[in-house]
């Protein structure tokens, strides 16, 4: 039976931040093992099991999805360190978790990393007009204030990615698309345009990365933040089908909404059944539940050759 972790509880370690998937807890300098910079800018990032569906979290957990986007996470931290650094110190969880807990628990699961200062936006790369995007493009012909040519189609590929930023909601809320001098006035030109390039670079990389694996990065979320000299980081989660929509090549096709690598099983399933997308959310059958955690082991083996079953 597969071991699955809703909620984390790790006594001795302050709690940060309670998000949809991830925990995170302030790591106390005196927690960090010898070698390590004790100047209390460390945090234990966790990813639970939970699920969430149209920003709401669901009841249910998908057992074995939190290990399985941590590493998905980490593989593309590496891959991509040549591009953009990246918020992991190296730091083993082990040596930081409280006495008592089960190390086996948190070991895939979770990762140290630096505390940055967050950049005040979502920052998304689209190669294809799908989601809200192609919601926009059809009522102004326009993505984050983009202009697009007259007459693309559902999932069409766009002659070339394109930035679309969006704020960041709170639990329950929505994010809300915005266009490139929004992002200016949040974050300033100059971190607006640094973010702008490395989320396409990022895009670009990955995107050429998944096609040798017949697989398409449709588009994907990226997270920022900064030290305190100024320098970039990518933080949180990275090119994970929670924050990515990766779709099987050999099954695209232009105006249709192609299946993902992802939690389109639940989604489908509420769609289904009339929910309301409000909370609370509704129990998830067994059926759902595995067939998600099935799409999620499929996505870590085809990219990162990891394999869980």
């Amino acid at each position: 039976m597969r071991h699955s972790l809703l909620t984390s509880d790790l006594p001795g370690l302050p709690l940060r931040h309670r998000g949809k998937v991830r925990d995170v807890f302030d790591v106390p300098a005196d927690r960090l093992p010898d070698g390590a910079a004790r100047d209390g800018d460390h945090l234990l990032i966790v990813a639970t099991d939970r699920l969430s569906a149209f920003d709401v979290v669901l009841p249910d957990p998908i057992p074995g999805k939190g290990e399985m986007l941590c590493q998905i996470s980490n593989f593309w931290f590496g891959k991509t360190a040549h591009i953009v650094p990246n918020h992991l110190t190296g730091i083993d969880v082990a040596s930081v978790l409280p006495d008592g807990v089960d190390p086996s628990l948190y070991a895939k699961r979770a990762v140290v990393t630096r505390r940055l200062k967050p950049v005040p936006i979502e920052c998304i790369a689209r190669g294809y007009l799908l989601g809200s995007g192609w919601k926009d493009y059809q009522r102004t012909g326009r993505v984050s204030g983009i202009p697009l040519p007259d007459g693309l189609r559902q999932a069409e590929k766009l002659a070339e990615p394109i930035f679309t930023p969006s704020t960041t909601a709170a639990v329950g809320d929505h994010d809300e698309n915005i266009d490139f001098d929004a992002a200016v006035r949040l974050c300033g030109a100059e971190l607006a345009e640094a973010v702008r390039d490395a989320t396409l670079r990022l895009y670009a990389y990955a995107a050429d990365y998944a096609a040798q694996r017949g697989i398409l990065l449709a588009d994907t979320k990226f997270e920022f933040g900064t030290d305190a000299d100024g320098r970039l980081y990518v933080m949180d989660e990275m090119l994970t089908p929670d924050s990515s929509r990766y779709w099987p090549a050999d099954s695209y096709e232009v105006g249709t909404s192609p299946r993902s690598y992802d939690k389109q099983f639940v989604r489908d399933y509420l769609e289904a059944i009339g929910w309301d997308k409000t909370p609370p959310g509704p129990v998830l059958p067994p059926e759902v539940i595995e067939k998600t955690r099935a799409k999620y082991a499929e996505a870590l083996d085809r990219l990162a050759g990891i394999s869980v079953d």
